[in-house]
């Protein structure tokens, strides 16, 4: 109500109060396809999309025309009917996530990957499980001959791939991520002669990283049990690695213009000896832009040598940082430890971490972990070394030995930084902090393991 200047008063209509069925009037049925496939699509679900069907004849079977199918949470059997139903191919997105609750059969996973090859997607997503004890039976993968990314995520199922008689498998494919099944990566990428990033977690039937590729860029495989990695790349520029060896293990890497590589390999030490008491568990290589970090973990345990570990290593580009996890059972290091400097002569900074041991057996005489004896006169070229930290220093005499040999063979060195064990010998760590104090152009810290600053003056 408004009053006016003549004070008079306007009283305002209220409009009519609606019964919340409006008129009756369906005025959506009557917009073209087109616009009502636009609302199906924002549905996002093939399945909600196919009960508009009950709104009126008008939408019944409109789904099936849609240019991106998904489905979520349907079984099986209703899965495999509902796609025999769509009319339309050419899709620009297939995308399939069935539950773990069901369990496809070799023979439904093949039915399903060739009604997706006949929809011919742009873009194809499939999540299905298979049942463990199905693994050895093969799965044929179909042509995809207009799909240019590909995800299959196809648990405990072994993917196969027939001898295509004419052209490749994925002749346009340029993204591909395969997860949880049997695969062979190198006949796989041999079907791909367009692929540009190619991802593998949790496959099996790997054997043998091989890649032989012009056109990969981006390569990430994780979590696998792999013989070897043979990869020849001159496109490559990322390449990420998580993987397991139990056995002997092979290394050819080419890749000239990669930028960014992270590797985490474990080993099982009884096969990976880098000399005859020290042996390999694990491996952590990554290069970026300014850093190419060498990361091993290396205990002292007896096992069968592979001369050629540290070789394969070095077909890396040069490394400028080294990080070295030992687990040394009190044996000494710096023969060990300089035989790995001498095959990485580039390294800027070097860091020790001492894994401390519960139980430690005495050193025998003569114990091969000092041999080859004359380590601590044979010089190498440690030209760029400037930065040295230990981490569980125990001033033991091998120790002062290492840094000695240290300042003869790294004329550029800037920084010591050393951090004590609890039973550090004051005698030994005395005399290394003298040694240190000698050299007016080093700085040099010694620490605690609570991280207080000690001096020995």
């Amino acid at each position: 109500m408004e009053e006016l200047r003549s004070g008079r008063r306007l009283v305002s209509q209220r409009p009519p109060r609606s019964d919340g069925h409006g008129d009756g009037i369906d005025r959506i049925s009557g917009l073209p396809d087109d616009l009502l496939l636009g609302v199906l699509a924002r549905l996002r679900c093939a399945r909600a999309a196919a009960h508009t069907s009950l709104l009126s004849r008008r939408w019944r079977g409109l789904w099936r025309q849609l240019p991106e199918l998904t489905f979520r949470k349907v079984a099986p059997d209703a899965l495999l009917a509902a796609l025999a139903q769509v009319a339309r191919t050419e899709l620009s997105l297939l995308d399939i996530d069935v539950h773990e609750g069901h369990r496809f059969s070799p023979s439904g996973v093949a039915a399903l990957l060739r009604i997706a090859a006949r929809l011919a997607p742009s873009e194809l997503r499939l999540i299905v499980w298979g049942l463990s004890e199905d693994r050895e039976t093969a799965v044929e993968v179909p042509r995809f001959h207009r799909t240019t990314s590909i995800k299959l995520c196809v648990w405990n199922l072994y993917l196969a791939l027939p001898d295509y008689k004419q052209g490749s498998a994925f002749p346009v494919l340029e993204r591909l991520s395969v997860e949880g099944c049997v695969v062979n990566v190198g006949a796989l990428i041999l079907q791909c002669p367009q692929l540009r990033v190619l991802e593998v977690c949790s496959c099996s039937g790997v054997g043998t990283l091989r890649v032989r590729s012009t056109t990969i860029e981006n390569l990430d495989v994780q979590d696998v049990w792999l013989g070897g990695v043979d990869i020849v790349a001159p496109a490559l520029k990322r390449f990420t690695l998580s993987s397991y060896s139990d056995c002997s293990f092979s290394l050819s890497f080419s890749a000239p213009i990669v930028k960014n590589l992270y590797w985490s390999c474990g080993f099982d030490p009884s096969f990976h000896g880098i000399s005859e008491l020290w042996s390999m568990s694990g491996m952590h290589v990554e290069l970026k832009e300014r850093v190419n970090l060498l990361c091993l973990d290396i205990d002292a345990q007896e096992s069968k040598k592979d001369a050629n570990l540290m070789q394969k290593i070095a077909q890396f580009p040069d490394f400028s940082a080294m990080k070295l996890y030992l687990a040394t059972s009190g044996h000494a290091y710096g023969a060990m430890v300089f035989n790995l400097l001498g095959l990485c002569t580039a390294i800027k900074t070097l860091k020790i971490v001492m894994r401390q041991l519960q139980f430690r057996k005495p050193c025998p005489p003569f114990c091969p972990c000092d041999q080859p004896d004359n380590w601590r006169s044979e010089i190498i070229s440690l030209d760029f070394l400037e930065e040295v930290e230990i981490e569980g220093f125990q001033g033991a005499v091998y120790e002062v030995d290492f840094f000695k040999h240290i300042f003869r063979c790294a004329p550029m060195l800037k920084v010591i930084i050393i951090r004590l064990s609890d039973e550090a010998s004051r005698k030994g760590c005395k005399k290394i902090y003298h040694m240190f104090k000698a050299c007016p152009s080093l700085k040099w810290y010694f620490y605690r393991n609570c991280g207080e600053q000690v001096s020995y003056a």
